[in-house]
């Protein structure tokens, strides 16, 4: 129930408001108490950040600093077969034949969030929302930021990183997360 409300706003291109976001969290969250664990996408907001400040105790956040054209371009590439859930990339993993799933030769679609007047909206909203985020984490001292456009020569980076806060993780349980 909670999945369908937030994919409305998604599909709108707003961002899922943060009582919904920071209650969907923070019940996942209270489940990996004797884990390390590393949130991707959340906080989003101030609010979220300061909620989150409340109930948990964070050490890090990394930012990943990736141009909105790049972000923009590889969003709008993807396309998906829904039956299957398979996910394709116009520019790095494409169809053998354009717009056909390789296996069961049905049609793909593109997501209504995945097309560029929606990408674009949720860009603006996440830079406008998550710049103070950003802000917040840097004036606490936790913030790392990596730049770049390809994940391949910004991993490296983050990965050493990674190890000077969490010297017992391997390169085998960095890719396969729980």
């Amino acid at each position: 129930e909670v999945g369908i409300l937030a994919k409305s706003y998604i599909d709108q291109g707003q961002l899922i408001p943060d009582h919904i976001m920071t209650q969907l969290m923070l019940n996942e969250i209270k489940t990996l108490d004797q884990y390390n664990w590393l949130l991707d996408g959340f906080p989003r907001t101030v609010a979220q950040a300061e909620a989150l400040d409340k109930e948990c105790h964070i050490d890090t956040v990394i930012d990943l600093d990736v141009p909105f054209e790049t972000i923009k371009c590889r969003l709008t590439a993807r396309w998906i077969h829904p039956a299957s859930g398979r996910v394709y990339n116009l520019e790095f993993s494409p169809p053998k034949v354009q717009g056909i799933d390789d296996i069961t030769g049905e049609p793909l679609v593109q997501r209504d969030d995945d097309k560029p007047e929606t990408v674009s909206k949720r860009l603006q909203a996440y830079d406008a929302q998550t710049k103070p985020v950003l802000e917040y984490y840097r004036k606490k001292g936790l913030l790392k930021s990596f730049s770049g456009t390809e994940t391949n020569k910004i991993w490296p980076h983050i990965y050493a990183f990674l190890q000077t806060k969490l010297p017992d993780v391997t390169q085998k349980d960095a890719a396969n997360p729980r």
